[in-house]
């Protein structure tokens, strides 16, 4: 199957949903490195299913697997792990928002500089790197990706800094947007965050070996111990020392500014039992749930969520409003984006590929059908009419979050801004009457900022990243606002 068909079946299955870019993790210093890095991806997973990379090096060369598909499809295998030998290593877990998806754009990214072998993995998104790719090939640069993490690798190597963690730092401090980083070195692992931290890093510790990944479920997952979140701007260098001592220099800006996480990572991205910021996903998603109940009741039988994301706000949802909870959906966990080439008719089935409605806990009763978000809606309108096949007598909707109405550029794929369903619509009775429910009602602002962070918005300095919600971008947007052929890229036909 071909990346471009592989796209297309996509977005005609799956393409009413947010993708987060990616998943980063690293471990300096220990025997087991490829082994305990392809642990920690198989539980950043949901943060990217389209390929999966490692890197890794055994302090005499580097070695690297990447593979399309999902972690536990190639990672798992002996015979993969025999080949990334090394006490140093980072992985990456990959959705792509720039770039096709094609072999050559899976990450780590690596490459020989005059100051050694360098491999880096980001999650997020740039938004100057097309710009910044341009100038470069202007002045020469010949580019093999068409992911914007190449731009780093360029601006490590023009860098006029002496050593690998400035040169670095050197070329980070020139890009914008929302991301978290990391670097390996012959003898260092580094780790980097965005200005005001959009998207999350966090460090931890395994029998005395630092660790970066970008949530605390992979930590979780191999016994780790959490550290501290990497704060926002901060850059942390971590070196084998001669006598095989692990160094740990934490470099932070000289003007920090406020952090500002992606309140998205709450909504929807990260796993429920991560800390992310400080804060529980699953009790900020539960209290979601409460405050929407408080915000938008009606009268109903029975609180069913939409899996597996509505499920934490819809228990908050029925405690609150003192509706019974029940499955009223119940999920195929084995469909994945890979099922099959499906035709026209098995398309037809829509999202009955991975939703099936569980009749008993349905039929003759009023629903409150509770999801994470709503993006284009068209997913929205299969479920509704699944529940009243069912034979649902009214379907409630309520939304755990605000109406979507900005596109995302920090690493969220989202639709453009015309096919967002907030903006096709001239009110919310014309969304509702779109979508075929009874009532439809969404989290206001406010009551998702109390969700998470206990306080409600302040306009004048937000408190997290909420631009889809409210079009406060928090940086520039250079990509975006420069030529429109900034944006166009050549794409070679790829079978990996």
């Amino acid at each position: 199957m071909t990346d471009l068909r592989s796209r297309e079946i996509h977005d005609e299955l799956d393409g009413d949903t947010l993708h987060e870019e990616c998943g980063v993790f690293g471990i300096l210093g220990h025997p087991d490195a490829a082994t305990l890095t392809a642990l920690g991806l198989h539980a950043l997973q949901h943060r990217g299913q389209e390929a999966a990379g490692i890197v890794t090096f055994d302090g005499k060369q580097f070695y690297t697997e990447k593979r399309m598909g999902l972690v536990g499809d190639h990672y798992t295998d002996p015979a993969t792990l025999a080949k990334l030998p090394g006490f140093i290593s980072i992985g990456h877990t990959r959705y792509s928002t720039t770039g096709e998806v094609a072999l050559r754009n899976v990450q780590p990214l690596f490459a020989e500089l005059e100051v050694g072998g360098i491999a880096i993995a980001h999650n997020g998104n740039f938004t100057n790197g097309l710009t910044l790719r341009r100038q470069l090939i202007a002045d020469g640069a010949i580019c093999q990706s068409t992911s914007d993490t190449e731009v780093v690798l360029h601006l490590i190597a023009r860098s006029k800094q002496t050593s690998s963690s400035d040169r670095f730092i050197d070329a980070i401090r020139q890009m914008e947007g929302g991301y978290s980083m990391l670097a390996m070195t012959r003898t260092k692992l580094i780790a980097a965050r965005d200005p005001i931290g959009i998207r999350p890093l966090v460090m931890g510790e395994l029998d005395g070996k630092p660790i970066f990944c970008s949530e605390t479920c992979a930590l979780d997952i191999i016994g780790a111990k959490y550290i501290r979140d990497i704060e926002n701007g901060e850059v942390v260098i971590c070196e084998i020392q001669p006598d095989g001592s692990i160094s740990i220099d934490a470099r932070k800006p000289e003007a920090p500014q406020p952090e500002r996480l992606c309140l998205f990572e709450y909504v929807y991205f990260a796993r429920p039992d991560s800390v992310v910021g400080g804060r529980s996903v699953y009790v900020a998603r539960k209290n979601m749930g409460v405050n929407l109940a408080k915000e938008s009741p009606v009268e109903a039988d029975v609180v069913v969520p939409v899996p597996d994301g509505g499920t934490p706000a819809a228990l908050g949802y029925a405690q609150q409003s003192g509706i019974p909870f029940e499955y009223g959906i119940i999920r195929n966990h084995y469909v994945g984006r890979t099922f099959i080439e499906p035709t026209q008719q098995i398309r037809a089935f829509g999202v009955k590929l991975k939703h099936s409605a569980n009749r008993a806990m349905i039929k003759d009763k009023r629903v409150v059908l509770v999801d994470d978000s709503i993006v284009r809606g068209t997913t929205s309108v299969k479920i509704v009419q699944m529940i009243r096949d069912a034979g649902a007598r009214e379907v409630h909707i309520r939304v755990a979050s605000p109406m979507i109405f900005h596109p995302d550029f920090y690493g969220i794929d989202t639709p453009d801004r015309d096919k967002l369903l907030a903006n096709q619509h001239p009110d919310l009775a014309s969304m509702c009457r779109f979508i075929g429910a009874d009532s439809l009602e969404f989290l206001s602002i406010d009551g998702l900022y109390r969700a998470v962070g206990g306080v409600v918005r302040d306009p004048q300095a937000p408190q997290f990243t909420d631009h889809y919600f409210t079009g406060d971008y928090p940086t520039r947007l250079l990509d975006q606002d420069g030529a429109s052929n900034v944006r166009k890229l050549s794409v070679l036909a790829s079978n990996g």
